[in-house]
């Protein structure tokens, strides 16, 4: 019996506490970038990091491929099937939309058969390389959240690389090599994800695990970012606070994930053999039937939105930033310098939002002037606003300045700078307008509470 009258309070308790904090205790995705709460001086916003949700992000790039020319069927050519190289009756005519092979398809909606899929010209100029750079560009950061996976429709190729870039194409530097024998093909032992730790994970490698050659089974090469997340977070990503603190603490772990551009070089067909067999060239060729990355707009967790308009990727900024990637701080609110939100401390982390310039709040306030309060202002907290000072923001009424951030008010007055009566703002001023009594609505609250705890008697503990 009183076992069920200590949940009973218990369950009472938590809906007291939920109805006077009205929000989530945790925001296990950083996907809200403000609340409100409420304060002794009413409403006010509190402010959180925020992200948008990753999503499929080939539906907002542009593709390039190098040379222009190399897709197949301008001229018209036969090509042999990969379920047998020596069956060469297929045919690529870029005239015919049913035998055209453009590069559109790597990135179109897969699941039908026979599968869609770009392919490049035939080896039909042997000994000179085939070879052909694939250039994905968002003109905007994103971040990457997912394995990248390319799937082929041909045999996958003897060498690869996986480059990125950060300045919008103008920079290149490799993700990582694929061979069927790294050391030939790049001078470099050949690894897995698997051999990397914590300390070597953004180490470059270059691996056979995806380079087996023609075959008709093995299609698909990786980029494991889950892979790499898993150091941190644990096998299943179940730690994702680790994770999320090693990214907000090491610069280097956050732009190892973070891209405008993904450039991949096919750099030799998949042979099969140790030499090319000249006598049928139609062999040899890329095809790629589809390509997925998977991320998000990077906002510098000053954002949850990320809009595409006019072929543009946008942050929908929030925290008084702006710019693409909420780069930068409005104008009128420079008090301190710009920063990025940061995920600690979890689960809420930390919005740092941009504040007001001391030129944008005007000229120091008098006694009763009507001054905003906070959540005018949208401070995201009152222990950031540079608020108060001994020259020209000096606390009202008896007020004293804590470290120029807040003022210490007497218990009748209230405001950013102690200039308000409290029993002003319920219009309740009289000689005994109590003011250290809790507001009305917590003091219901804790009636009930009274009541219901006089109700249910002694625990008898």
């Amino acid at each position: 019996m009183y076992l069920s009258r200590f949940l009973s309070i218990h369950a009472l308790w938590v809906t007291v506490s939920s109805v006077m904090q009205p929000y989530p205790l945790v925001w296990g995705h950083y996907d809200v970038c403000k609340t409100q709460i409420y304060t002794e001086e009413g409403k006010v916003w509190d402010y959180m990091a925020c992200q948008p949700e990753s999503t499929d992000m080939t539906k907002y790039l542009k593709v390039k491929l190098d040379p222009p020319d190399i897709t197949c069927g301008d001229p018209p050519e036969t090509f042999c099937a990969m379920g047998n190289p020596y069956m060469c009756n297929n045919e690529c005519d870029a005239s015919t939309p049913e035998l055209a092979h453009p590069p559109e398809l790597m990135f179109d909606f897969e699941g039908r058969h026979p599968s869609t899929f770009w392919q490049s010209a035939t080896w039909k100029e042997y000994p000179k390389p085939l070879q052909v750079n694939i250039t994905l560009s968002w003109s905007k950061t994103i971040e990457l959240t997912d394995n990248i996976v390319i799937t082929f429709e041909s045999g996958r190729p003897d060498q690869m690389i996986l480059e990125k870039s950060l300045d919008y194409g103008r920079t290149w530097q490799p993700y990582q090599y694929y061979a069927t024998d790294c050391l030939d093909a790049f001078h470099m032992d050949p690894k897995s994800v698997k051999d990397l730790s914590q300390h070597t994970v953004l180490e470059i490698i270059c691996t056979e695990e995806y380079s087996t050659g023609y075959t008709t089974n093995s299609k698909i090469i990786h980029f494991e970012i889950k892979d790499r997340f898993a150091f941190f977070a644990g096998p299943w990503l179940r730690n994702m606070a680790s994770l999320y603190g090693q990214l907000d603490t090491t610069k280097k772990l956050r732009d190892f994930f973070t891209v405008t551009d993904l450039r991949i070089r096919l750099l030799r067909p998949a042979v099969g053999e140790i030499f090319v067999d000249e006598l049928h060239l139609a062999r040899y060729f890329y095809a790629i039937s589809d390509i997925k990355v998977h991320g998000r707009c990077k906002c510098n967790l000053h954002a949850t939105v990320c809009v595409y308009d006019n072929s543009k990727l946008t942050c929908e900024c929030e925290h008084n930033t702006t710019g693409p990637d909420c780069g930068k701080c409005k104008k009128n609110y420079q008090g301190r310098p710009w920063s990025p939100g940061s995920y600690l401390p979890i689960p809420k982390g930390t919005a740092n939002t941009c504040i007001p310039s001391i030129s944008s709040i005007g000229n120091p306030p008098k006694f009763n002037r009507k001054w905003p309060n906070i959540s005018s202002l949208e401070v995201s907290n009152p222990k950031q606003a540079n608020v108060c000072d001994n020259e020209l923001l000096h606390c009202q009424n008896g007020g004293t300045c804590h470290n120029n951030v807040r003022c210490l008010c007497p218990a009748a007055y209230t405001g950013i700078l102690c200039e308000k009566l409290r029993c002003e703002e319920a219009g309740s001023c009289s000689a005994d307008s109590g003011q250290g009594a809790p507001p009305r609505g917590s003091r219901a609250l804790l009636a009930l509470l009274a009541a219901l705890l006089g109700a249910a008697g002694p625990l008898g503990i």
